[in-house]
């Protein structure tokens, strides 16, 4: 199997596999153990990028399996991997940014990240790691001093690159408007049932880059829906091309410059979603796969939607874009 291909990410000298692994499993933190095996199957498989949270509880069997991969000679180096975490809304103040990163590189294990990204444009004011959150807890994050905390982190090199998650065309333009380092990356649902048009392009005029999560829909997620998976569409063009309806979406994806986010436990799927890069979708599939499937957000974000907080609707979670 050969290896995952990598772009470039911002101005840092720095590259990012275009395929990342997704730690989490809900429930937060069930099964530490088989989190740490899957990861470790994931490295032996060809897998270099890996995606966490301090929320999701993955972190500790995350550097666990880096530890055991380097001892066991999977890999040589921590270098070897891209890891990226990201900061959760009861740390997003600006004087509790820098001790959550603190605190996640103490659980990794590590003394640095790749990517570090504020997970969800608000913030709270419990210091609880809980999800769903608790709405009452809902404050409007302050932007322009939370952002000047990660700008923090990276200048002290604990993580090499900063960037957001879930952030609308909106919220980037008020992050963009005070920022000294811009984000190089937004983290956010994507998948042929939710295309992002106008974000990617917006994004890319900004020289951000997507990073695409439930790209298959997230079956069997806390928000999850088959509604992907079960397309007549993506069904047909997977049948004509011999391919898993998982490795169409995969490959659309990577196909629009996205970095795509699997999450299968299964160790053979593990391998079908890396085995994406020796064909290609033909332009009419791509046509139709844009033009045809039915467009409808998955995770719609009702957790953070609170006539307490600061977005009393889903319109203004996502300004409107849902």
């Amino acid at each position: 199997m050969g290896s995952i291909p990598k772009i470039p990410l911002g101005s840092m000298g720095k590259s990012i596999p275009v395929v990342s692994y997704g730690t989490g499993d809900y429930p937060f933190g069930a099964n530490p153990q088989f989190t740490k095996e899957s990861i470790l199957h994931a490295i032996e498989v060809g897998y270099r990028h890996f995606d966490t949270s301090s929320v999701y509880q993955s972190e500790q069997p995350l550097g666990e399996a880096i530890s055991e991969a380097i001892n066991l000679g999977l890999i040589e180096s921590r270098a070897q991997l891209f890891i990226t975490s990201k900061l959760w809304c009861c740390d997003t103040h600006h004087d509790r940014v820098l001790p959550a990163l603190h605190k996640s590189l103490q659980t990794l294990n590590l003394t640095y990240i790749d990517l570090y990204l504020i997970h969800w444009p608000l913030s709270m004011k419990s210091p609880e790691y809980e999800f769903p959150p608790i709405n009452k807890d809902f404050l409007p994050m302050d932007f322009k001093s939370v952002w000047e905390a990660m700008e923090e982190c990276q200048t002290l090199g604990l993580t090499k690159c900063i960037g957001v998650s879930n952030f609308s065309i909106k919220k980037l333009e008020t992050l963009l408007a005070t920022a000294k380092i811009p984000p190089v990356a937004n983290q956010v649902e994507m998948n042929p049932g939710w295309q992002q048009k106008k974000l990617r392009d917006f994004c890319e005029q900004k020289g951000i880059l997507i990073i695409a999560y439930s790209t298959l829909g997230s079956t069997g997620a806390f928000w999850g829906s088959n509604r992907v998976m079960e397309s007549e569409l993506l069904k047909k063009i997977a049948k004509a091309k011999g391919k898993s309806v998982a490795q169409i979406c995969l490959r659309w994806a990577y196909e629009q410059g996205v970095i795509v986010i699997t999450k299968s436990r299964n160790k053979e799927r593990m391998k079908e979603n890396i085995s994406i890069f020796d064909w290609k979708l033909s332009p009419e599939e791509c046509l139709k796969i844009s033009d045809e499937i039915p467009q409808q957000r998955v995770l719609r974000g009702l957790e953070f939607v609170s006539e307490e907080g600061p977005f009393k609707s889903l319109e203004e979670l996502w300004d409107g874009d849902i």
